[in-house]
Order: structure tokens, then sequence, then C-alpha cells
């Protein structure tokens, strides 16, 4: 058997099956220069994983669609989804904002209030965007599980009354941590008394 090294490989009879590779010049130009070395075939592009595209991509299936948008403030906007860009900026078209108000949980039988604001075309701000989803065109007019339609201007003075309480307890909770030897996020800006 004949023991061969890689420089008489390239420059001696190839064995059978293989193709024989012609000298890398260096710095070379040229079809060798874009040649994986040692396979004899140029690289073939890498095919991405459909879950590789970005959000911005994705939504293309929901273009024209109603859906619900969920802000990282809280808020939450029903509008048909017009355009977006490649930071997945929104343009929805004929938005509400939908204001919610949960049950007290003491009541007998808790029922949520919530009431629309018309907001017209809206663009919001795709580093905003906590949540998205389609809704169903056939449960549309029916009001949330749990919630019953209310007059807007009742449904926005709960909604402040209750985000006053939150800030209340949040305060409170954030004292009682803070004495006990955690940080918070916003505990640093907060005095402590």
């Amino acid at each position: 058997m004949e023991h061969l090294s890689i420089s008489d490989h390239q420059h001696g009879p190839s064995p059978p099956g293989l193709m024989q590779q012609p000298p890398q010049h260096p710095g070379g130009s040229g079809p060798q220069s874009m040649m994986h070395p040692g396979l004899g075939r140029p690289p073939q592009p890498q095919q991405l994983p459909a879950q590789m595209f970005t959000t911005a991509a994705q939504l293309l299936d929901l273009t024209d669609k109603k859906l619900m948008i969920s802000l990282r403030d809280g808020r939450k906007l029903i509008g048909i989804l017009r355009s977006w860009d490649q930071f997945a900026n929104l343009v929805l078209q004929s938005t509400k904002e939908r204001i919610f108000v949960p049950p007290v949980l003491s009541e007998k039988e808790p029922t949520g209030v919530f009431a629309d604001i018309d907001r017209g075309t809206f663009l919001v701000r795709g580093e905003n965007v906590l949540l998205l989803g389609e809704i169903d065109l056939d449960k549309d007019d029916e009001a949330p599980p749990g919630y019953q339609l209310a007059d807007l201007k009742m449904v926005e003075k709960l909604a402040r009354e209750r985000k006053k309480e939150e800030k209340v307890k949040e305060k409170k909770k954030t004292k009682m941590l803070g004495k006990e030897g955690f940080e918070g996020e916003n505990l640093g800006e907060m005095p402590l008394i």
C-alpha cells in the first residue's frame, strides 16, 4: 500500500470517488478560493429555521386582522393592523382603548366592568408591545367573560381609584421589603421614612 502525504495527494492520482482539488494559491482569487477546503464544492447558504425569523416578519399573517394589543404600561388597544416595519412598530386603524376594572374579590358575585375609548388611527412603538393576539370576530360583540360594559366616565373613575390603591399597597410593600434588606427596582429612588 502506498503512503501519501497531503501534498502528494493534491498532486498525485485521486482515489476513486474523490474529486481532485487544484492547488490553492495564497490570497487566491477565482473559484478555488470560494471552495470548502477538502470538500471540492462551494459553501452552501444555510437555511434558517422558521423560529429564527424576527417578530416583525411574523406580523405578515396578522396584517389586516383585528388584534388586541397589551402595552407595557398596562393599556389594552383593539384595532385593525394596517402596517408595520422591521422594528415591529404598528399602525392600527379604527383603534379603541379598552379600560378594564377587575372585579372586587370580596363581593359575592364579582363582575368587572370595562369601557372603550375611540382612538382612531394609532401608531404603537414596537418596544412598548407586551403581547398581541388576533380577535375572534365571531365573539367580538360579546363582553369578555366576567366583565360587563359600563359608562366610560364611571369606569375611568373606578380605574383611577384602583390605581391609587395599588400605588399605596406597592409603597407599603416596598417599604417593608426595604426594612428587611431587599432592594427593589425603584427602592433607591424612594425615601424610606
